[in-house]
């Protein structure tokens, strides 16, 4: 049950970030401090928020069915490590101040750690 109603909760945030980009791009990039970014990148984050709106109802076809779905489970905690990876890239270099880093780190850090613990095991699938 708390797995389902994680990658739910993993869902919402996915459909909130696609959202922001395909609807709000600057003001969603103001919002989280970061720099204006061109007029024409937000092309490039209309695209982005395609795969997070699509990522966002697949974690809730996931939640469905956890056991049967364990390599999007997988996907998920490889999309957040990359994501952790990055924001700690870009913060020990100056680029991203950690007022701006620190809430997306912790929250890919908790989502990497509950799902991993969480997941179904291999043997839960045969």
């Amino acid at each position: 049950m708390k797995l389902r109603i994680l990658l739910r909760a993993v869902g919402v945030a996915q459909l909130v970030l696609g959202a922001a980009y395909l609807l709000a791009p600057g003001a969603f990039n103001s919002w989280m401090k970061l720099s204006a970014a061109p007029h024409d990148s937000n092309y490039a984050l209309g695209m982005l928020s395609a795969r997070f709106i699509a990522y966002g109802i697949g974690m809730f076809v996931v939640a469905a069915n956890p056991v049967q779905n364990r390599f999007w489970i997988n996907n998920m905690i490889l999309i957040q490590l990359i994501d952790l990876g990055v924001g700690v890239y870009y913060t020990f270099d100056g680029t991203l101040r950690l007022s701006s880093s620190a809430f997306p780190m912790f929250n890919a850090s908790l989502i990497v750690v509950l799902l991993y613990l969480w997941k179904p095991k291999f043997s839960e699938a045969l």
